[in-house]
């Protein structure tokens, strides 16, 4: 029971009605779900007795992990109604049925279509969503740092944004977005989990961390495919898809599913990494997809007791990626230790430091990316293999 701050003596003290308390609860949303509780129908009872409310939620889950959660953020919108002086959260757990309702009112019809096929609500062409393929021909050149901090401005910028961490095999987005535990599941529907603004599923979350992912392709199509089509992921406006190195079966089959997708390509400025970032560039031309933009990671080093830039890796290689390519060179990332710091601590560089010339340089390709995001009705580009 919370009891808020007493009203002065002789004040007169309205009391509340059941119409406050539900617009009140109707600001409360499930912070797995998003959506508001009242909508969801967790609101299972309101009593008020003068200024004393109670409510029964019902969980969608029993030992939801967010309950906690919940009954702060219930507590805290009735307290600001007008006349409430006490404030009881009772929790309770749904039950099957009503579970399959909020699952189909969640889904809204997507998951399964009639005949039980499987339907990718971001391959639709009513999909607001902009899907972004984040690649790199090999491994080292920084693709997951770039897609976490890129992640994160675009959540800064008042975005929608989740990431898809498609790298089966070398997963690390949860740590470098800083997020533990396992992901809720109910009625075939898996709730995303969240950091910094933003939403992220990974294999990372159902397979033992000590163990390596030995999957060959049609594990990692069925894999990648529940990922795109069970999760919850809301109303978003961008989608990353931090894919593994090269142009193995992950990639293939994300452009099967989503031939609408757009590319980036991560490169460092040395010529061997340039020329495999290309080939993995060029697979869009099979699939469907397009290179949007080239960023080149680790282009320049300023020494921090002269203030000297240096070109450890050389210079050239995005430029001349993205001219191959017939695109752009979006940005150019300076070498800063904090990056690496940050991918191990769990907090990006664009969220501990803004200002850093690496944490600017990603908000530009975060306001560049908000600024070209159109809808994709009308580009339907099947596969061509």
């Amino acid at each position: 029971m919370t009891t808020p701050p007493t009203t002065p003596l002789g004040a007169c003290i309205p009391v509340p009605t059941t119409e406050q308390v539900m617009a009140a609860l109707g600001t409360v949303d499930d912070p797995e779900i998003g959506r508001p509780i009242t909508e969801l129908d967790m609101v299972d009872g309101v009593a008020i007795d003068g200024g004393a409310v109670t409510v029964d939620v019902l969980l969608t889950v029993p030992g939801c992990p967010m309950k906690d959660t919940i009954t702060r953020e219930v507590t805290a919108a009735l307290t600001r109604v007008e006349g409430v002086t006490a404030v009881d959260v009772r929790l309770g757990s749904m039950t099957e049925q009503q579970r399959a309702k909020v699952a189909e009112k969640v889904r809204g019809g997507a998951g399964k279509a009639p005949g039980g096929q499987v339907v990718i609500p971001f391959a639709q062409t009513d999909s607001r969503t902009k899907v972004i393929a984040i690649a790199s021909g090999k491994g080292g050149v920084g693709k997951s740092s770039v897609t976490t901090n890129l992640a994160v401005a675009l959540a800064q910028q008042g975005q929608s944004v989740g990431v898809l961490d498609a790298d089966v095999w070398g997963y690390s987005i949860p740590r470098m977005l800083g997020v533990e535990g396992r992901p809720v599941a109910f009625n075939n529907m898996v709730m995303p989990l969240q950091a910094h603004g933003v939403k992220v599923i990974s294999i990372g979350f159902f397979v033992d961390a000590e163990k390596p992912v030995i999957w060959r392709g049609p594990m990692l199509h069925r894999a990648l495919q529940q990922f795109l089509a069970d999760v919850h992921w809301g109303d978003l406006d961008f989608l990353l898809c931090d894919l593994p190195p090269g142009t193995g079966d992950i990639a293939i089959s994300l452009a099967q599913m989503l031939p609408n997708a757009d590319m980036l390509v991560v490169t460092t400025p040395q010529q061997a990494a340039q020329r495999v970032a290309l080939r993995a560039g060029q697979m869009t031309a099979q699939t469907g997809m397009r290179v949007t933009g080239v960023i080149e990671n680790m282009a320049t080093f300023v020494a921090p007791d002269t203030g000297t830039e240096y070109r450890i890796f050389g210079e050239g290689g995005g430029q001349l990626l993205a001219a191959e390519l017939d695109t752009e060179l979006w940005a150019s990332i300076p070498i800063d230790p904090r990056l690496r710091e940050g991918s191990d601590s769990g907090t990006p560089l664009v969220a501990s430091d803004p200002d850093a010339p690496a944490s600017q340089r990603f908000a530009e390709v975060a306001q560049r990316l908000a600024k070209s995001r159109t809808s994709l009705v009308g580009r339907s580009l099947p596969l061509k293999f």
